[in-house]
């Protein structure tokens, strides 16, 4: 088999990686949220649990995240009568979104704490609720913060994706391997190049929107900047 008749086959598996990737960025930001308003709010006991999920996101290594979720989830599904709920698939995604919100969390946090104090102290002396301040004072700013990193993030989570294989998903890592083994390691450098074709293809595609965020955003910005210092000193 040459490359020609290998790239169709790399790519019959690009649907899943895509899978597992989109439930991961979906999942880990809605993550990513909660734990940052807890931290950010410190109500006790939750702040320091939502605190520890963070720590254990970003110190353990993505691929033992992978395994303690793909070893560890059924022994908690087991108990429900579950024992054959997890694959590898779901396994991929709950370990890659746990890593990804825990992540985020620590590109959220510092943003929402950058917005100047002026700015938290106009909204609450307008006597607005934590949701109403995030929502139409500090989080408009945090975001433009706020979208650098969490491009990395993304980029990241697309590196990350390739471990997958290691738990048993069949996405486009494991898909090469497969490829390979079968035809004796004939094209193993031909094979590396498309995987790495592949994978910068999605983090070019991931960097152009969040790009495109920004720079809509900056525009966005600028406009409000007036807005938000007459905001200020009004209050």
């Amino acid at each position: 088999m040459d490359l020609s008749s290998m790239i169709p086959e790399l790519l019959s598996a690009l649907p899943l990686t895509l899978a597992i990737m989109f439930v991961a960025l979906l999942v880990g930001f809605v993550l990513a949220l909660v734990a940052t308003t807890f931290r950010v709010r410190r109500i006790a006991v939750i702040s320091q649990l939502a605190d520890l999920y963070v720590s254990y996101a970003r110190s353990v290594p993505v691929v033992l995240q992978l395994f303690v979720a793909f070893y560890g989830l059924p022994l908690v599904t087991g108990l429900f009568g579950m024992d054959d709920f997890l694959s590898a698939t779901t396994a991929s995604m709950v370990g890659l979104s746990l890593y990804h919100g825990g992540y985020l969390s620590e590109v959220m946090r510092p943003a929402f704490l950058a917005v100047e104090r002026g700015q938290h102290d106009a909204a609450d002396s307008l006597g607005y609720t934590f949701r109403q301040k995030l929502t139409r004072v500090i989080g408009p700013q945090a975001v433009h913060i706020a979208l650098p990193g969490y491009g990395n993030a993304i980029i990241y989570l697309i590196h990350n994706v390739a471990l997958v294989m290691y738990i048993g998903a069949a996405d486009v890592m494991a898909t090469a391997h497969l490829i390979m083994e079968r035809d004796y390691n004939q094209y193993q450098f031909g094979t590396y190049l498309v995987l790495a074709g592949i994978y910068s293809l999605l983090c070019l595609i991931a960097w152009i929107i969040v790009r495109f965020f920004e720079l809509r955003h900056a525009k966005y910005t600028s406009k409000t900047a007036s807005a938000k210092i007459t905001f200020t000193a009004n209050v």
